[in-house]
């Protein structure tokens, strides 16, 4: 079961890494004329749905870390 749970954690982690390069590489694509339109611009709106799958991503890897103590600590 520990190696299940390590697996997971290391693709939560991948995920996280991930999630987190993409809101930044989105970040970057904002231009001024995004910045001064009317509304959310698509660019900001990508690095806003990306940086809410990191804070996703960073919660899982705490949630399966916590279980490997759980764990750990029952036996």
């Amino acid at each position: 079961m520990n190696t299940i749970l390590v697996i997971a954690l290391v693709l939560a982690m991948i995920a996280t890494v991930v999630a987190l390069v993409r809101g930044i590489i989105a970040f970057l694509r904002t231009t001024e004329a995004d910045l001064k339109g009317v509304g959310p611009s698509q660019p900001g709106l990508r690095s806003n749905q990306m940086m809410r799958a990191r804070i996703m991503f960073q919660a899982l890897a705490i949630l399966i870390v916590v279980a490997i103590l759980a764990l750990a600590g029952r036996t």
